[in-house]
C-alpha cells in the first residue's frame, strides 16, 4: 500500500517571508536560493542581499525547485531552464483558459 501525504499551505498575497524562512521551508541551501535569484526565478521584494524578503508565493516555487531538483537531479543552470519552461507552460495555459471562457460566452 503506497500512502501519500500533501501538504497545504494558505499563502496571502500580500504576506512576506525572509531569505532565512526560505530556506528552512523549501529544503535548498542558500546558495541554491542566491541562484535561483540570480536567474530571475525568485524575485525578492527588496533590493538588499544582506536582508532579502520575499512575497510568500515564492515558497511554492521554491518547494517546485528542490522536487525538481531532488527528482530530476538537475544542476543549478538545469534547474532554471525546467522552472522558466514550467512558468511559461502555465502562463499559456491561463491565457488559453481565458480564451476558452470568451468564446465560451460569446458562442
Amino acid at each position: 500500500m503506497t500512502v501519500h501525504i500533501t501538504e497545504s499551505v494558505w499563502l496571502n498575497a500580500s504576506d512576506i517571508c525572509s531569505f532565512e524562512h526560505l530556506v528552512q521551508v523549501s529544503g535548498l541551501s542558500n546558495e541554491a536560493l542566491l541562484g535561483l535569484i540570480d536567474a530571475g526565478i525568485l524575485e525578492p521584494a527588496n533590493n538588499d542581499p544582506a536582508n532579502y524578503f520575499f512575497p510568500v508565493d515564492c515558497i511554492v516555487v521554491a518547494r517546485k525547485a528542490r522536487r525538481l531538483r531532488d527528482d530530476f537531479e538537475l544542476d543549478p543552470e538545469g534547474l532554471a531552464v525546467a522552472l522558466n519552461l514550467l512558468r511559461r507552460i502555465e502562463k499559456l495555459e491561463n491565457q488559453l483558459r481565458a480564451v476558452q471562457a470568451r468564446l465560451t460566452q460569446d458562442g
